[in-house]
């Protein structure tokens, strides 16, 4: 039910049901509402479409595994995500407590993991006294997804997007001049244009 929590490890981390009309961990794109909502909901979509072509380029060519790795849990997270906005809207219309529609569901999270949960010390500055909650973001598994894989991109980019890599990850056709094959000269041409000393 919505807004329900579960406790699994005490505080440590619970199961909390909510629907987020944002993007991962509850950010916002143009302050939400109904227009912010449908651009996300596109942006998604044309995201995965290219990342799903990135990923078939790379499979087809045998790249890193890290890097078929890394897109695929992307390519995962963001087609959780987009399920949620494009049919949740629709499917729960009758349950949830907004008015959905087609393109406007929002995505269900409900991990939540507040690590840590206190007063900060009063000789902080700007923030000293303040309670805080260190991890606070309630998020889903496509979130997990998505961050394991650009975290995974970020930590192998000397591997994955070294010139080499790129190359054969996505089929490169150019083929340098220090490499490209010398072709042999015409000697039928150049026999022809040799003067001949006999007698005519």
């Amino acid at each position: 039910m919505l807004g329900e929590m579960l406790p699994i490890f005490g505080d440590w981390f619970k199961i909390y049901f909510i629907e987020n009309d944002g993007m991962a961990y509850g950010m916002k794109l143009f302050g939400g509402g109904k227009v912010g909502k449908l651009i996300l909901t596109l942006f998604r979509i044309v995201v995965s479409v290219v990342g799903f072509w990135c990923l078939l380029k790379s499979i087809k060519n045998n790249a890193h595994w890290g890097l078929r790795l890394s897109l695929s849990l992307v390519l995962a997270g963001a087609l959780g995500n987009i399920i949620d906005s494009v049919f949740y809207g629709v499917i729960y219309a009758t349950e949830n407590q907004y008015i959905g529609g087609w393109f406007e569901g929002q995505v269900v999270d409900m991990f939540y993991a507040p690590l840590w949960e206190g007063h900060l010390p009063e000789w902080l500055p700007l923030w000293g006294g303040q309670f805080f909650v260190f991890f606070s973001p309630i998020w889903n598994f496509a979130d997990a997804c998505i961050t394991v894989g650009v975290a995974v991109m970020i930590m192998g980019q000397n591997s994955f997007f070294s010139k080499d890599s790129i190359e054969m990850a996505f089929g490169s056709s150019k083929i340098s001049k220090q490499s490209a094959p010398i072709e042999p000269e015409n000697t039928e041409e150049s026999a022809n244009d040799i003067p001949s000393d006999s007698p005519q």
